[in-house]
């Protein structure tokens, strides 16, 4: 399970340092794409195949389907951690999220997203600000 907000900084040569809590699990490999609020998801192989697996049975014949079947798959990199937990960030996938310098890592229970700090702390203030109304509007889902 991934929880917690991370601050981290991504290097001159575009790598990024996982949070150590999460490494033993991301160790054998992660796939990173493109997330839907201009941020990266990064995903344990066994995560990325379940996602797959949902994307690859949204219908063809859906214009919405095949939208984002391209976002999340063109985008899509399996990346190997290095020996210090680092992964390489391809350039397409920084220049899409802001990505450059100070970065926030989020725990999403099954993944992580990759974001930048100013994007987060705008999206963190609406959600902050907002949160019984969306809440209130999410009721009928039986969550809370």
């Amino acid at each position: 399970m991934f929880l917690g907000e991370f601050n981290h900084t991504i290097d001159d040569k575009g790598r990024l340092t996982l949070p150590a809590k999460f490494r033993a699990e991301l160790a054998s490999g992660v796939v990173v794409t493109r997330g839907i609020d201009k941020h990266l998801s990064i995903y344990p192989l066994s995560e990325w195949q379940k996602v797959a697996d949902k994307l690859e049975r949204f219908p063809q014949t859906k214009e919405d389907a095949r939208t984002l079947l391209r976002l999340m798959f063109s985008g899509a990199n399996d990346i190997e951690p290095d020996k210090q937990g680092r992964i390489l960030l391809p350039a397409n996938l920084r220049s899409y999220a802001g990505l450059d310098g100070e970065v926030v890592i989020i725990g999403m229970n099954s993944h992580l997203q990759v974001w930048n700090l100013d994007q987060w702390r705008e999206k963190l203030a609406y959600m902050e600000e907002h949160s019984s109304e969306i809440a209130e509007r999410l009721a009928d889902l039986g969550i809370l």
